[in-house]
């Protein structure tokens, strides 16, 4: 949950944005078969796809050919899904409807919630957002959810999930703060890699940083080689020197602010109660580590002035990219389908004129 800033400009993990409340996160449902984020994460659509395998084998040739379900690609299964082998269509439909009815089910759950009571809007984020069959599931989720009187639209996220988590941070912050500037250093870290970019923030075309966007950028795929914490902190302080040193061969005027997305839960004094430990190395989880404070001491000035750094979870982070587009709700959300299964609900600070609710 996030908390109250108490009347810091900026805070840690806060629950008082400069446009919207972030009225809850990282919520750990659960029903009688355990954590109900499971059933609509991508290993879950990737079991679904192979029970169907499973099922057809026993009449005759299975469609997918030799290809273990794990080792295909999105693009791999929409080709199938597009293709001109009907059987094989047909198959991933049936996966992309049981993958449908478990988010739906998941969806309903988060729904009859306190903190995502009326709720109008849920932006759909995440490693499968950028697929074919994952857009079919998202709007059979819809139709599902509409066809049991649920007013509320499922929708892809508006930009690519890798760019969404950097350009959300632009919003953890008042526009005054960056005004003056071209743009801000943004880090996203996830479980299997990390990025490091520049948002060009754009303020003279829209205040609403509906414009922002990624100017440059760098991705670490660290995978299992990385087992020691020190060294990924190493690597992404590099990775933010390099831009920096970029920004400045440009003229490209930084604005001193680091905005960081990081999994878990998010204290106010930059701590990470909980929901790290997938990050490289481990242990980053507890007051004996603090990610803002190891940036600050590594980078202690951007430009003329010192550095400051604000975190916050990774999923509220990349919905808050979705700002600029959920103008005409009030309450709305996002998920996140990866390798879990990501939430935040959100509340417009300043609802405009065309609020629907």
């Amino acid at each position: 949950m996030a908390k109250r800033n108490g009347g810091a400009l900026l805070n840690h993990g806060a629950a008082d944005l400069p446009s919207v409340t972030v009225d809850s996160y990282n919520i750990e449902l659960h029903d009688e078969n355990g954590f109900i984020g499971d059933r609509a994460n991508r290993q879950a659509f990737h079991q679904k796809l192979e029970d169907w395998r499973q099922r057809v084998r026993k009449g005759g040739k299975d469609p997918l050919g030799d290809t273990a379900t794990e080792k295909l690609s999105k693009k791999q299964i929409d080709a199938l899904l597009n293709g001109e082998d009907k059987e094989a269509c047909a198959l991933v439909l049936g996966a992309i409807e049981d993958f449908a009815t478990e988010i739906a089910y998941v969806l309903q759950q988060f729904l009859e919630e306190d903190g995502w009571d009326g709720t109008r809007r849920i932006a759909v984020g995440g490693g499968l957002k950028e697929s074919s069959f994952c857009e079919l599931a998202i709007a059979r989720v819809m139709v599902r959810l509409k066809s049991k009187g649920l007013p509320i639209d499922i929708v892809p996220i508006a930009h690519d999930p890798d760019e969404a988590g950097l350009l959300g941070s632009a919003h953890l912050m008042h526009s005054w703060m960056l005004d003056g500037y071209d743009g801000i250093l943004a880090v996203d870290i996830g479980g299997a890699n990390i990025r490091a970019g520049v948002v060009e923030t754009r303020l003279s075309d829209r205040r609403d940083l509906s414009k922002a966007r990624i100017w440059k950028s760098y991705i670490w795929r660290y995978g299992e080689d990385c087992n020691s914490r020190h060294a990924a902190i190493e690597k992404l302080v590099k990775m933010l020197t390099k831009l920096i040193g970029k920004t400045e061969k440009q003229r490209f005027l930084l604005a001193p602010v680091i905005g960081v997305a990081c999994p878990g839960i998010i204290e106010a004094d930059g701590s990470i109660a909980r929901g790290g430990q997938n990050l490289p190395g481990g242990n980053w989880e507890g007051e004996q580590f603090n990610l803002p404070r190891e940036l600050m001491h590594a980078i202690p000035a951007i430009g003329k002035h010192d550095s400051l750094v604000v975190m916050h979870n990774d999923g509220v982070v990349q919905g808050l990219s979705q700002i600029p587009v959920m103008q005409d709700v009030r309450h709305w959300g996002t998920v996140t389908i990866g390798t879990g299964f990501g939430n935040v609900r959100f509340t417009n600070r300043a609802a405009s004129a065309t609020n629907k609710d």
